[in-house]
């Protein structure tokens, strides 16, 4: 996967607001940020699962603690599946 390293500055308030520890801060929002995004289908569960830093129990978990409602469908069965077939599982 090739990836883009995003350095961004949050007001101490504003973590606290979201319940968000320095120390964990970069993980916690990547988090935040695939949940808000997989809710609003801008991506898949896959790519979702993937932004997050979770496997896909992990995030099925992370979704159900958070309300944010599993739209698991056809396409996202067929990037699975692609998924696992290019890593030749």
């Amino acid at each position: 996967m090739d990836t883009v390293t995003v350095k961004m500055d949050f007001p101490k308030d504003v973590l606290f607001a979201a319940d968000i520890s320095e120390a964990n801060a970069s993980s916690d929002i990547k988090k935040h940020l695939a949940l808000y995004m997989f809710k609003e289908r801008i991506l898949s569960f896959g790519k979702a699962s993937e932004l997050s830093g979770l496997n896909k129990l992990e995030f099925i978990e992370l979704a159900g603690s958070k309300g944010v409602p599993l739209n698991y469908d056809a396409n996202d069965y067929r990037e699975d599946l692609n998924t696992i077939q290019d890593l030749g599982l």
